[in-house]
């Protein structure tokens, strides 16, 4: 499926489910100076262990970053011109996971000559236990057929 078969319309409905992302908490670019280098928790088995984590932690910012990525395959450009993002971290994100994110557009309020969608986003592991919960806001100017305008 081509991203562009995934962009919000005018016609996208209320309840809507965003196409998920997987993701593996590779402990590689958890130590990534991108990523967090500066704490061990992130990518140090050895540390991690002796402060009583089961591994290493994956940064919240990832979990943001995957949810990001997802909603940016729905709402292209608007994501980057005043759209909101809010995340609450719940859990932590062990290395090896599979982090999927979701989506599902829980308001869409009409807005100038487009909308506003408002979308509960969340990450979870293979186990189905939440790491990352949040909603996202973002308006989309649609022409009449549908397109971006």
């Amino acid at each position: 499926m081509d991203v562009k078969d995934l962009l919000i319309t005018r016609d996208t409905p209320v309840g809507y489910e965003l196409q998920p992302l997987k993701k593996k908490a590779a402990i590689q670019l958890m130590g990534s100076r991108l990523w967090g280098r500066f704490n061990p928790n992130h990518w140090d088995p050895v540390y991690a262990g002796a402060t009583g984590l089961k591994a290493p932690i994956q940064t919240g910012e990832m979990s943001s970053a995957y949810i990001a990525e997802m909603c940016v395959n729905h709402f292209g450009a608007a994501m980057f011109t005043g759209a909101r993002v809010v995340c609450k971290y719940i859990a932590s994100t062990l290395a090896n996971e599979v982090i999927t994110t979701h989506g599902v557009v829980r308001e869409k309020i009409a807005k100038g000559d487009g909308f506003r969608f408002v979308v509960d986003v969340w990450a979870d592991n293979e186990e189905g236990e939440k790491k990352t919960v949040g909603f996202v806001e973002v308006d989309v100017d649609v022409d009449v057929k549908g397109d971006r305008a």
